[in-house]
């Protein structure tokens, strides 16, 4: 036999074998809606700087497969799973809220772990934390995080007050900038002082060149940490160890040191240590460490200790920063192409409770449009549109389909908040109204989940809602946020990366009391 007969009967082989080995391997998963290369599986397929409609074309995809079916079934079809191949990594995606709940609530003990995280890993943290972390270590950080939030006011008066303080400054800041500005940086800096107010006991002044540089890593890692190279590096972590920085993931390595040596690190041992007392309980840092040491003192067996708290702190920094300023964004944006959305946002603010005084978290139900608006802003907004990943802790069965032990599990949530189904057929028009029924009070829908659901649902989700509140209300009351061209609104764009922002953007502030 020849060479060349050689060569073709390996190469035959080969892909014999590497058929067969995909046909048994993705047997009973769910439908796919691509062919699985070799290696790298979907991940050609895919397009990174817009997961959103990726996704949707491929439940299009998947439900014109069965398009003959009559509709009833057509629809179940169409909100079941679909299943991807991130390399080695089979990923399942769930489409719709019912799928959704199911897995994350009824489920949550198959489906409530989290994957591999390279970063975590690579800076020797992987599993510790909360975000990121599973098991009996994540259950005691996020029961004892939890505990300590709430015992320092989260979704009470007295962190309100601390939020009204914050937002004063905000708004001061505001009025001494120039009428056309860029101040998503600056709402990230205000936001992220009400974490720190909790997680460190002070604020920030805005100019504070280290504070705004720590925001400023968080902001540039949160944007490039989704990217080909670190999904590349999530599903081969060997690839860590070539030389060089083919992936361009060193930057965010330095980066998060960075974070840590400015801010976590330096924090941690401040409260936690040289400032140290258990009569002065005035941050998350104090408070984590009393019960370190009471646990310690019992005898009780605990995942609490040091290194898991840096990973938390950041966890909570992070987190904090994000996800409300980011909303707070994406409301300026929005309402400077819906000019009417503010004009009944003040006049109801006017009505209910003046312009003379600020206003309050007792002030809330009575402002259902405001809130309308900022329910309309999270669903549009769709910050984590793919939300965290989960991972199955055990093979299983769901909805009929084979799910192996180690998937990641995916919600969609842009199937959920631009499900016409739910709000209607103008999901894509700014229309806080869909939050109103037909008595005029707020409409409370079960599928509106901005911050998830389950047991993986965000931790601050009731600091979040408190900020929004005081935030949007106050600088509503105070402010017009117009368009600085009112013929030529700033275009709606997004920049994807860990969560989806809006895309830079200049916003006319004028002060109403001049």
């Amino acid at each position: 036999m020849d060479s060349t007969s050689v060569f073709l009967t390996l190469v035959i082989l080969l892909v014999s074998v590497y058929v067969t080995w995909v046909y048994l391997s993705n047997r009973g998963l769910p439908p796919s809606p691509a062919v699985s290369l070799p290696v790298v599986g979907h991940l050609l397929a895919m397009n990174p700087k817009d997961p959103r409609s990726q996704m949707q074309k491929w439940r299009e995809k998947l439900g014109d497969i069965f398009s003959s079916i009559e509709k009833k079934q057509w629809q179940i079809i169409f909100r079941n799973p679909f299943s991807l191949r991130l390399g080695p990594t089979v990923v399942i995606v769930l489409n719709g809220y019912d799928v959704i709940k199911e897995a994350f609530v009824k489920r949550g003990d198959d489906f409530s772990d989290r994957p591999f995280s390279y970063f975590d890993w690579a800076g020797d943290c992987h599993g510790l934390g909360i975000i990121m972390s599973s098991g009996p270590n994540w259950k005691q950080q996020r029961s004892v995080s939890l505990s300590i939030l709430r015992d320092m006011g989260m979704g009470r008066n007295v962190l309100a007050g601390t939020i009204q303080e914050e937002v004063a400054q905000y708004l001061t800041r505001l009025s001494e900038l120039d009428e056309t500005q860029d101040v998503r940086l600056l709402t990230n800096i205000s936001v992220a002082n009400v974490i720190c107010s909790v997680l460190v006991g002070q604020r920030f002044d805005y100019d504070d060149p280290t504070f705004k540089r720590v925001i400023e890593l968080i902001n540039y890692n949160l944007s490039a940490a989704a990217g080909v190279g670190p999904t590349l590096l999530s599903m081969y972590p060997i690839l860590h160890y070539l030389p060089g920085d083919i992936f361009n993931t060193d930057i965010i390595l330095k980066n998060i040191k960075e974070i840590g040596e400015l801010f976590v690190h330096y924090f941690k041992d401040l409260k936690g240590r040289k400032e140290y007392s258990e009569t002065n309980m005035d941050s998350f840092i104090a408070n984590y460490v009393f019960e370190k040491n009471k646990q310690d003192k019992s005898g009780q067996a605990t995942y609490l200790d040091e290194k898991n708290l840096a990973k938390v702190i950041e966890d909570l920094l992070v987190a904090g920063v994000e996800t409300t300023s980011t909303t707070i964004n994406w409301f300026l944006l929005y309402i400077q192409h819906y000019p009417q959305v503010q004009k009944k946002i003040f006049v109801e603010i006017n009505t209910e409770i003046g312009t003379e005084r600020t206003p309050t978290m007792q002030d809330r139900s009575k402002l259902k449009y405001l809130n309308a608006a900022i329910m309309e802003t999270q669903r549009i907004g769709n910050i984590t549109p793919m939300g965290l990943p989960h991972m199955c802790s055990r093979d299983t069965s769901f909805r009929g389909f084979r799910i192996p032990k180690g998937a990641n599990i995916i919600g969609n949530m842009t199937s959920i908040f631009f499900d016409k189904t739910i709000w209607g057929e103008d999901v894509d028009t700014f229309r806080p109204e869909r939050f109103i029924d037909e008595m005029g009070n707020l409409r409370h829908l079960e599928e509106f989940i901005p911050f998830s659901l389950g047991r993986r649902a965000c931790l601050g989700e009731a600091l979040a809602k408190m900020e929004l509140f005081l935030y949007l209300s106050s600088m509503c009351q105070r402010f017009q946020c117009l368009a600085p061209n009112p013929d030529a609104p700033p275009k709606i764009t997004d920049v994807m990366g860990v969560t989806r922002k809006p895309g830079p953007f200049q916003v006319k502030v004028v002060d109403r009391r001049l």
